[in-house]
């Protein structure tokens, strides 16, 4: 696969200031930038990071080439356009990895380069690390909502079409079983899903009117009978009656995508088992969120499709990460603006565990510093190393690991931390700087 160019998905601000940087002459200062999150989400107790993978792979292709340099003339100075023409990141990153919990003040990711190498990446990381985490974190609360049922991510009309490419990446990372995007398949390799809409069983209208049978059968005659229909475009009743006649007993199962799911969940699993199709499995969709999923609960549904509130603001919040810059030659810098406030100087991060594994609070130090003492708990660090003198470090975790290891971290949440009401993060952060 051929490496987009992402250099110009920044802002023009960044080149104004590696312009000033170059002129003045502290372009080459070594520099700190951290990323982290000031507060969570109203109503949300712990978010996820997502993107890391992405990141490292778009930082590769952080170069600007003829077009895009040709696309900056007059916009940045000739000796800014030299500098950009032989741009390439040669600091280090470390971070948290793929699929790790984070919390207020986690210093997300770290990044060491002179002042210009750096500044001119921030958009682009804030980007990828603020749209995939908050895409994980709603859909970590889903799949903590479905409770072991599986979830198809389907919200690619709903987006962007390269954000869509992401969100179907974040939402496997959050734990979902598959997508309906064939791109995030072919990219990351996530598993596939879908049937039909409820365009395909009206394109089957003749002169005598709808026939649904008719849609069922082809699409049958297609997928075969583990194929799941969808059954609510006419008369739900008469739709499932419809879809046992023509597929029989061995029907995968059947989709329920408006009106009343829990009540129609019900009637259906009656309806299938009164038919002998006992075994057929009922997904239901329909702009789901977490609160819907964790509603239908106790219903007799097996799986959900979920879109819209996945993909969207209203669903997947901001995860209100920034990117700050910490320390100069060594010296401590913070920013002082009122309820903007930065801690200054590099930090490292570790979390505390009771012996049971459930943690207790994230500790954030000095970087260099030694690690804090907490007796009777053990504890773990957080960051890893990504990018070393510019080239990413052999062995990163893989989608699936970052997947493994998400599903282990929610686990070891206080429970109060995975429930979906209001309150404090799940962990407090505490700080021993100097």
């Amino acid at each position: 696969m051929s490496i987009e160019n992402t250099a110009l998905f920044t802002d023009r601000y960044e080149l104004t200031m590696v312009s000033a940087a170059l002129r003045d002459g502290s372009a080459q200062r070594p520099c700190t930038f951290e990323v982290f999150a000031r507060r969570l989400p109203d109503g949300r107790r712990y978010g996820v990071v997502a993107g890391t993978g992405r990141l490292v792979e778009a930082l590769a292709g952080f170069r600007f080439g003829i077009d895009e340099l040709a696309s900056l003339r007059g916009v940045v100075d000739p000796d800014t356009l030299t500098w950009l023409g032989d741009y390439r990141f040669t600091g280090s990153i470390d971070g948290y990895r793929e699929g790790e919990l984070f919390f207020p003040g986690s210093p997300i990711l770290t990044v060491r380069a002179t002042f210009a190498e750096a500044v001119v990446l921030e958009t682009l990381i804030l980007s990828i690390l603020n749209h995939d985490s908050a895409i994980a974190s709603a859909g970590a609360r889903m799949v903590t909502a479905a409770a072991g049922r599986p979830i198809i991510e389907m919200g690619s009309r709903r987006t962007h079409e390269s954000a869509a490419v992401a969100c179907a990446r974040a939402a496997y990372l959050a734990g979902m079983s598959s997508t309906s995007n064939l791109e995030a398949t072919r990219r990351y390799g996530v598993p596939g899903a879908g049937t039909s809409a409820h365009s395909f069983t009206l394109l089957h209208t003749g002169p005598d009117g709808p026939d649904e049978a008719a849609a069922f059968a082809a699409q049958i005659d297609a997928l075969g009978v583990g194929t799941t229909l969808l059954v609510d475009t006419y008369d739900i009743t008469r739709g499932v009656a419809t879809a046992v006649e023509v597929a029989g007993t061995d029907l995968g199962g059947v989709r329920i995508d408006s009106g009343d799911l829990g009540v129609l969940a019900r009637q259906v699993r009656a309806q299938l088992d009164s038919l002998g199709a006992d075994r057929t499995r009922i997904v239901v969709s329909g702009d789901l969120d977490e609160y819907g999923i964790a509603a239908l609960r106790a219903e007799p549904v097996d799986a959900y499709g979920v879109g819209t509130q996945l993909v969207t603001g209203s669903g997947a919040p901001t995860a209100g990460m920034v990117y700050k810059l910490v320390e100069v030659d060594g010296i401590g810098v913070a920013k002082r603006a009122s309820h903007k406030e930065s801690r200054g100087g590099a930090k490292s991060a570790v979390r505390s565990a009771r012996p049971t594994g459930t943690i207790v609070e994230e500790i954030v130090y000095a970087a260099g510093a030694e690690v804090p003492a907490v007796p009777g708990l053990t504890t773990t660090p957080l960051q890893i190393p990504l990018i070393r003198d510019g080239e990413p470090v052999a062995g990163l975790p893989t989608l699936t690991d970052s997947r493994t290891h998400l599903a282990d971290a929610l686990v070891s949440l206080p429970w109060e931390g995975l429930g979906l009401s209001s309150g404090d993060p799940a962990i407090p952060t505490r700080y021993v700087l100097p």
